[in-house]
């Protein structure tokens, strides 16, 4: 019989993964499991479509089931959510989320991509009405209808970091009145406060206000159908809508459920190979902590490229190919580009290297 290699979520990690691993082997029954609308598609485009940088949906798709299948004849199954697994029986039960139905599949491996999901702090009326998160292109959809239907004039992105800029500036240019609210004493926290500066007194120049050093205590909805934000300072801002760009946090809740280790940063636990604890599990992209290249530590990186690089890696380990290196970490290179100005990192800052312990801690305070 053919071996079977089973793949819970697509996007970045487990798309990789299983492009990689059919070039491999001809013979090896794959199939990706994908309990969103989309198996593969650009998330790194999402404030480009919304602000319409991107004028089409389709534009933000790298790969269709019907690419996968044709391509590499690869079986996608959307709209199937993978609810649990068996370890010992080498099995996973999924729902058809359409219909309800429940089925239980075998597999010689699996390898679980299951990302990771926005942060949701408990403050009081973060559910209401109007207030979004980018995270797929169901997202972008209400954001742009919300827009349309209201006729929004104003709104206020909630965390500064990459995606909140991007988004800042999408939404400015559609000519909405913009607002940066920030708990850190400045934007870009992956960056010194120092080199963030400047992008202050671009944004202030582009028109994009910012409320720093205080986070949001509460949302409350108005008769009038506004947003009142109230920050822990007492400033308050008037919106018609707000997007949640605070961060977001690995999906574990399968891998947990399955016995799987994870790690002190509440992601999935792998060796450098991308393999759990195991022997015949896999795990790659937002949800696993891998080795920061720099101060040899672990860490949490969200990004796709890393998540292709640890497709790419599961697929060969997988395949049991010879002399691979291994997954070498990372070291956060990111960029991004808002209002013309181009925002680079790479690597650990003042801050993460005199708290790290290659040389014991710094013991000057921050």
């Amino acid at each position: 019989m053919k071996k079977r290699l089973l793949i819970v979520g697509g996007v970045a990690g487990g798309g990789s993964c299983a492009a990689r691993a059919r070039r491999h082997c001809e013979d090896t029954e794959i199939i990706i499991f994908e309990r969103g609308p989309f198996v593969s598609f650009a998330n790194c485009g999402l404030p480009y479509f919304v602000g319409k940088v991107i004028t089409k949906e389709e534009d933000l798709i790298v790969a269709s089931p019907e690419r996968f299948k044709d391509y590499f004849n690869i079986d996608v199954r959307l709209g199937h959510n993978v609810l649990r697994v068996d370890p010992e029986k080498k099995e996973i039960d999924v729902e058809n989320t359409a219909t309800g139905q429940t089925t239980r599949e075998a597999y010689d491996t699996l390898v679980i991509s299951p990302g990771s999901a926005p942060v949701f702090p408990p403050l009081e009326g973060i559910n209401l009405p109007g207030i979004f998160t980018v995270k797929t292109i169901p997202d972008t959809r209400k954001i742009m209808d919300w827009i349309e239907d209201r006729n929004a004039k104003k709104t206020a992105v909630i965390g500064g970091g990459f995606i909140g800029l991007e988004m800042a500036e999408n939404l400015k240019k559609r000519g909405l009145s913009v607002s940066i609210v920030e708990m850190q004493k400045h934007v870009m926290p992956a960056i010194d406060e120092e080199m963030a500066a400047p992008i202050h007194a671009h944004l202030k120049s582009s028109g994009i206000s910012l409320r720093l050093g205080s986070p949001v205590k509460s949302f409350q909805q108005l008769d009038t159908g506004k947003i009142l934000i109230t920050l822990a300072s007492g400033e308050t801002e008037h919106v018609d809508m707000a997007i949640l760009s605070i961060g977001v946090r690995p999906e574990i809740e399968l891998a947990r459920s399955a016995g799987l280790k994870i790690g002190t940063l509440g992601g999935i636990q792998v060796d450098k190979f991308m393999r759990t604890s195991d022997p015949h599990i896999w795990a790659v992209g937002d949800a696993v902590e891998v080795k920061d290249c720099i101060t040899g530590s672990n860490n949490l990186i969200p990004l796709a490229g890393p998540a292709n690089r640890q497709g790419r890696v599961a697929a060969d380990a997988i395949s049991g190919r010879p002399n691979i290196p291994g997954f070498r970490g990372v070291q956060a290179t990111a960029v991004c580009g808002v209002m013309g100005m181009t925002i680079a990192s790479t690597g650990a800052t003042e801050k993460t290297l005199r708290k790290t312990t290659i040389n014991g801690p710094d013991p000057r305070p921050l």
